[in-house]
């Protein structure tokens, strides 16, 4: 834990050296605090979601502002604090990308493959801006990392979310790598025979 910062602040320098990373470690120290005391399904601290959130942003040399705003991302939604109390912190846009973030949590797979576009549709609508959805693949790829922890049909429910709204949108945006990220973590609690069957093929050969 106590090398959780140098190593968030190591990877946002290596990206952006003429930077001020000092928005990451405000965004860092306030969100801890936040979440102090709260716990994920895993029994993990859930502080270590919204790092992980912020430290994927930074590995994918997205700037200060953006990685601020994954370790910042649950806090008007989970604890205390509000969107006008992270305006009041780190500014307008850091505090709005927040907001249009955690609207985009509402979104659901609805069973019907006729509702994912109109789902994709509201993606947009809502975000109004490309930042906030990479922030939410971030978000969404370590929720998918850990989902173990959670209840059968809620994996499979997140895990559809997945395939049938965040990969393809990933996939629109050009960004290919994290598509296939998504895809690979989400396809074994969709089709988990054909997952056994895919892995075995990999295995024998």
């Amino acid at each position: 834990m106590a090398q959780e910062l140098p190593q968030l602040l190591k990877e946002v320098r290596a990206n952006y050296p003429d930077a001020d990373p000092s928005v990451v470690e405000h965004a860092y120290d306030f969100a801890k605090k936040a979440h102090e005391g709260q716990l994920r399904k895993s029994g993990d601290p859930y502080f270590t979601h919204a790092y992980a959130t912020g430290l994927k942003l930074a590995r994918w040399r997205m700037p200060p502002t953006l990685v601020a705003v994954g370790l910042l991302h649950d806090v008007s939604e989970d604890t205390k604090y509000t969107i006008s109390d992270l305006e009041r912190e780190f500014g307008k846009d850091i505090a709005k990308m927040v907001e249009a973030e955690t609207k985009l949590t509402t979104l659901q797979y609805q069973g019907a493959a006729r509702y994912a576009e109109n789902l994709r549709k509201m993606f947009f609508a809502i975000a109004q801006d490309v930042r906030p959805i990479v922030v939410r693949f971030a978000d969404r790829l370590h929720n998918l990392e850990t989902l173990t922890a959670l209840p059968e049909y809620k994996q499979k429910r997140i895990a559809l979310e997945t395939l049938e709204i965040y990969a393809p949108i990933a996939s629109r945006l050009g960004m290919g790598l994290i598509r296939g990220e998504l895809e690979d973590l989400a396809f074994k609690y969709v089709y988990p025979k054909e997952y056994e069957w895919a892995l075995g093929l990999l295995v024998e050969r």
